[in-house]
């Protein structure tokens, strides 16, 4: 089975939902930033404020292209879009559930979140816009997360997995 890479802005719920679809379907559950801190050994703020974006998102780049590309359910960054060779990759070789939140939803979530660096230096709205259509263009599948527990969306992505390889499978 292809792997399932979840993709949204932060605050969309990838991380949380990862695990229940994960434990749900019995296959390892990845995060790419979790992977990035553990193969530097440091934070992603700490990355942002030490190096710098450019070298974040070389970092993120790297990192996907070693994640499964098989029986795996992986969260990625919020901005693991903003790369064409990222958007590219995903699409050829993974099931990407786009995990749509609204902005409203997502300030009521993140509050003032200070350990998201993109989130406090940024005006969020600019960033929210220009990141949607990528996410939509990436996308095989998109859930609304708005108004959902993290397991009402896993039950969903779960149910859409499944009908996607009884599709596949023509039964």
């Amino acid at each position: 089975m292809k792997a399932i890479y979840l993709i949204g802005f932060m605050g969309s719920g990838k991380s949380s939902v990862l695990r229940l679809v994960a434990e749900k379907m019995a296959i390892p559950g990845l995060d790419t930033d979790q992977q990035i801190e553990q193969t530097t050994r440091q934070t992603i703020p700490e990355i942002f404020k030490s190096q710098g974006e450019t070298v974040f998102r070389e970092k993120e780049t790297d990192t996907l292209m070693k994640m499964p590309k098989t029986d795996a359910v992986v969260a990625t960054g919020g901005g693991i879009v903003e790369s064409e060779v990222n958007r590219s990759w995903l699409k050829e070789n993974v099931f990407v559930v786009y995990l749509h939140t609204s902005l409203a939803e997502i300030e009521r979530r993140l509050g003032k979140d200070e350990s998201r660096p993109l989130w406090k230096k940024h005006d969020k709205t600019a960033l929210y816009e220009r990141r949607m259509e990528k996410y939509r263009q990436t996308a095989d599948s998109l859930i609304k997360t708005d108004g959902k527990s993290p397991e009402q969306v896993a039950e969903e992505i779960y149910q859409l997995i499944r009908k996607e390889n009884t599709d596949m499978l023509g039964i």
